[in-house]
């Protein structure tokens, strides 16, 4: 029989911003304050795939750093599987934008430095991190150096890296921005395989509307800065699995884009007039 306890940690999101804000205040000038995110509340359930798009600058960043427990928001709680944030959030692995990738570390040292970090034992981390490397497509490759390798090699490491922790939240701050549109789809294409044979709970951000419906379950469309927050919110029912390619051409795809564009548009107009005026 289950407990009232047990079912109610089920039901928990698995990451849960409720009503966050986060002011930023000069160190120069305390009067000075800009407020990047107001009153947002978004909820990520065990095994949800949810992006978030929005203009530049618009505080996505922020709410993911929020998730991660690298910043403290001004206001609003958080909770990850029903249960207070604390400090830094260690049911999360958290992939940047530009690879945390270590120079003087092989590609397999890279991958295997976490479980390292929590005393694993060197020879079953290498066991695990050669097995990682061969599941993101670079056996043979564990004695690479990042300088040795090409922009889509260096991102494969950094998604073993994050994932071979097993993370229960996984955390994308447009981890593929910087490639090319071929290896671009090949990464996403990667992540959509391994995310379906674990089903973690995914917060992805980015600028590219298509890539976030090709991958999602769920898109969330944010306002112009300052004082961001969610304007939109859809649901993805494109079938699964998926290649982010061919999905482009799927009807319902071009309709979720029309939808999500025509709440979208105005907040990039708006967002780009605020970057003309600060430049």
């Amino acid at each position: 029989m289950q407990t009232q306890s047990s079912s109610k940690a089920q039901a928990a999101p698995a990451l849960w911003l409720d009503n966050i804000s986060c002011t930023f205040i000069s160190k120069d000038d305390r009067s000075q304050r800009y407020t990047a995110v107001a009153d947002t509340t978004l909820a990520i359930a065990p095994g949800e795939f949810v992006s978030v798009v929005g203009p530049t600058g618009c505080g996505k960043s922020t709410l993911l750093n929020v998730g991660a427990g690298l910043l403290t928001p001004s206001t609003g709680n958080v909770r990850v599987f029903g249960e207070p944030l604390e400090g830094v959030n260690r049911r999360a692995g958290y992939m940047f934008q530009s690879e945390a990738l270590m120079p003087w570390r092989s590609a397999l040292q890279n991958v295997i430095a976490g479980l390292q970090f929590r005393g694993m034992e060197d020879g079953a981390a290498r066991q695990l991190g050669e097995e990682w490397l061969a599941r993101v497509g670079l056996q043979g490759f564990g004695d690479r150096y990042p300088h040795q390798m090409s922009g889509g090699m260096r991102k494969r490491v950094a998604l073993a890296q994050t994932l071979i922790l097993d993370p229960d939240i996984i955390l994308m701050d447009e981890p593929f921005s910087a490639l090319d549109i071929q290896t671009r789809q090949l990464m996403e294409n990667e992540v959509l395989e391994l995310w379906s044979a674990k089903k973690k709970a995914v917060l992805f951000i980015t600028h590219d509307l298509d890539e976030a419906i090709a991958m999602s379950d769920r898109v969330v469309v944010l306002s112009a800065g300052p004082a961001t927050h969610p304007i939109g919110e859809f649901i993805i029912d494109l079938p699964r699995p998926r290649d982010v390619a061919e999905i482009r051409a799927h009807p319902r795809f071009v309709e979720l884009h029309s939808q999500i564009w025509g709440v979208l548009r105005d907040e990039v107009l708006k967002g780009y007039q605020q970057q003309k005026k600060l430049a």
